[in-house]
């Protein structure tokens, strides 16, 4: 049985077919799906998808490229549905984002950090947005001791000696489609050296298919594509990364065993 730690199902790309996609997920042996919601809009989207599907869970927070946006009864908000909502199980995605020039560098920082606080104040993890701002993100983890509370690096895009400092202060490297890719030198070797025990597996749907399906719709259900990819360049079977990455899932999103419990 997989997880795919980082999905967004409630996107209005699946307006037409969303049950027909958590169905083939389901049928492709995804056991467990941990969907987004990221801002105004998808939070309460995500919840509903969680209210749905015993199997759906809810990660809450703010991204980098919406900072411009969250005010203080935002984050009041998102610690509210932290504290009460069941089935919320991580803060985010939280990070930096310097690809997308949507909101300013210094106010994404500071919705970071704040973010950051509230979860250390909940002992939540942490679910991490970096694109193109890797030493910043690792001298704000650091800043503000977010190893108290850990988490995961969401779609990893660094190099190794990034990854390791990301593995000191006690994250899990996640990988979705982009490690299918055939010229993905970089994300292959850096998934080859994480320890199994802090491997994750993502689709990061509808974005980021992975290969043969790239250019297309990504979907749930091809996490399993990117496990295929996994265990060929950890050279284990697909039923051990199965295994092992549920179990390190299951680690990470401590709520989701006490709700199966």
């Amino acid at each position: 049985m997989l997880v795919d730690t980082h999905t967004h199902m409630d996107s209005n790309k699946f307006d037409d077919d969303r049950d027909e996609a958590i169905r083939r997920a389901r049928e492709a042996g995804v056991s467990t799906i941990v969907n987004i919601g990221f801002n105004r809009e998808t939070i309460p989207t995500t919840l509903e998808l969680a209210e749905k599907y015993p199997f759906v869970y809810a990660v809450v927070g703010w991204h980098p490229q919406d900072a411009i946006d969250m005010k203080p009864e935002d984050l009041d908000w998102i610690e509210e549905l932290a504290r009460t909502h069941p089935k919320v199980v991580a803060l985010g995605e939280m990070g930096l984002d310097y690809y997308w020039d949507t909101s300013p560098k210094d106010v994404q920082k500071q919705v970071f950090r704040e973010q950051i606080r509230l979860a250390r104040k909940l002992s939540m993890p942490i679910v991490i947005h970096n694109r193109d701002a890797h030493q910043d993100i690792i001298e704000i983890l650091r800043e503000e001791k977010a190893e108290d509370v850990g988490g995961i690096m969401h779609c990893f895009s660094g190099s190794w000696e990034t990854a390791k400092q990301c593995l000191d202060m006690n994250f899990y490297i996640s990988f979705g489609g982009p490690v299918t890719f055939k010229n993905a030198r970089q994300p292959k070797e850096v998934l080859e050296q994480v320890p199994l025990d802090r491997l994750l597996l993502e689709t990061d749907a509808p974005y980021l298919t992975p290969h043969p399906y790239r250019g297309k719709r990504n979907e749930t259900a091809y996490v399993r594509l990117v496990a295929e990819e996994a265990a060929h360049l950890k050279g284990v079977t697909l039923e051990e990364i199965a295994a092992i990455t549920t179990k390190n899932a299951l680690t990470v999103f401590g709520r989701i065993k006490k709700t199966e419990d």
